[in-house]
């Protein structure tokens, strides 16, 4: 090889990251020492941030602290929540508190804090253009032009919003993701609340409380048959398991999205807690307040089917009542939908569209390792993070094995064992039973 050549390759990058969220975070921060690997992760915002715009009073995590960005596969990283805690010195405040769950403002906190500390992040970097020559992975930007052998695609999601609503978004019709940055002014409004997970119960309770001014009317809706918890029980939580990830991989496609369905609860519901401080506070209004303003109301098992809008800006939604099965209307000055999100491919990837297989449903196929099945060299790997709830089952948009599948990207990039990451003790044996183990066992 001569120098040039040499010069060439030293300058590719061994792994270039699209999107600075909390899962490519995670394996940056993994990464993060690793001194045979090259890494740099690209994001057009200025600085950390992660959905900024459900910030909202009271909001919690749903996920344990110990589940943080790098703990789980190295619990010695200078990364780790615990680490933070120390570094700004409130490790036995913190734990004088007995949280189960911490404030995703302060786990927004913990993010930003190793985000500002990591040399491999590229922040004010806007990625517009991905495509493959010379054995590479060609990035380029408004001032550079990056080469790497291996991509992963951390963008993250967009807002989903129902087809009814889409050509009525604006000021007074807007997805929750937009809520803080929007504040919006209710006093004296009628707000409709669209949506019946976390977010929607976040959203309801402070607009009762006024924390966007005192409005005359709240209606909380949801498909859901009921405002349900959050199933966060000892059994439940082995979903969220490296074994039981692997166990569902494995299984016929096809029986895929009924065992997804079916799991909705164990990452979409409401946390407990809340579910009851906002239960007092209907108590109390109901039958302590000498008030009765905000008019409010629960209405589960409705599907909103249509969105119209008067000539003085009113909305009328249009319900199905599942439950009775006959449509409802009601009026309404604010709509916020809080209608979760929803994967796209990042537009910089036009380019390599023609050669990134996709299922029929326009979802990137994934391996195990989580790596894009593509046309390109087999040694040249895409891999994506939040984009397998399909594959890889109900963990996988969640930030409980966030750390788990940066380890076994970085494994599978390295063609060798960097971090362990075999999960041996489960209490449940998610595998078909062994032939040995039918041989040993005492049925008689």
């Amino acid at each position: 090889m001569n120098l040039i050549q040499k010069n060439s390759q030293e300058n590719v990058l061994d792994l270039a990251g699209l999107g600075i969220g909390p899962f490519n975070l995670s394996l940056a921060a993994l990464a993060d020492g690793l001194p045979d690997h090259t890494v740099q992760f690209f994001d057009r915002k200025p600085s950390f941030s992660w959905h900024p715009g459900l910030m909202l009073p009271g909001a919690h995590m749903q996920t344990s602290y110990l589940k943080d960005l790098v703990t789980p596969v190295n619990p010695t990283s200078p990364w780790s929540f615990l680490s933070y805690l120390v570094q700004h010195g409130r490790f036995y405040q913190f734990l004088a508190t007995e949280k189960n769950a911490i404030s995703r403002k302060e786990f927004v906190d913990y993010m930003d804090w190793t985000a500002h500390h990591l040399p491999s992040l590229q922040f004010n970097s806007e990625i517009r253009e991905v495509s493959f020559a010379d054995d590479c992975f060609i990035l380029h930007s408004d001032h550079k032009t990056i080469r790497a052998r291996n991509l992963c695609l951390g963008t993250g999601k967009v807002p989903h919003v129902p087809e009814c609503t889409r050509k009525h978004l604006g000021k007074n019709c807007f997805h929750a993701s937009k809520l803080s940055a929007r504040s919006p002014d209710l006093t004296g409004k009628k707000l409709a609340v669209v949506g019946g997970g976390q977010t929607g119960a976040e959203v309801f309770l402070n607009a009762l409380q006024g924390h966007w001014g005192e409005l005359s009317d709240v209606q909380w809706i949801s498909r859901r048959p009921n405002f349900e918890p959050l199933d966060e029980t000892p059994f439940t939580n082995q979903f969220f398991t490296p074994g039981y990830v692997d166990s569902f991989y494995s299984i016929s496609a096809s029986k895929k999205p009924a065992i997804v369905n079916r799991q909705k609860l164990a990452s979409d519901g409401i946390t407990p807690a809340y579910l009851i401080e906002l239960y007092r506070e209907l108590y109390d209004r109901t039958y302590l307040s000498d008030s009765r303003q905000p008019v409010w109301g629960l209405l589960p098992d409705r599907t909103l089917e249509g969105l119209n809008q008067s000539v003085n800006g009113c909305y009328e939604l249009i319900l199905n009542n599942t439950l009775h099965d006959q449509q409802e209307r009601i009026q309404a000055d604010i709509v916020i939908l809080c209608t979760g999100f929803e994967n796209k491919l990042p537009q910089c990837m036009e380019p390599l569209l023609p050669a990134l297989l996709l299922d029929e449903s326009n979802r990137y196929q994934l391996t195990s390792n989580f790596k894009i099945q593509w046309q390109g060299p087999e040694d040249r790997k895409i891999y994506a993070v939040n984009a397998g709830l399909h594959s890889h089952g109900i963990a996988e948009p969640q930030l409980s094995l966030a750390a788990w599948r940066s380890a076994r990207i970085l494994n599978d990039m390295a063609g060798e064992e960097l971090f362990q990451i075999n999960d041996s003790g489960s209490i449940i044996n998610w595998q078909p039973a062994s032939h040995k183990f039918a041989e040993n066992s005492c049925l008689p």
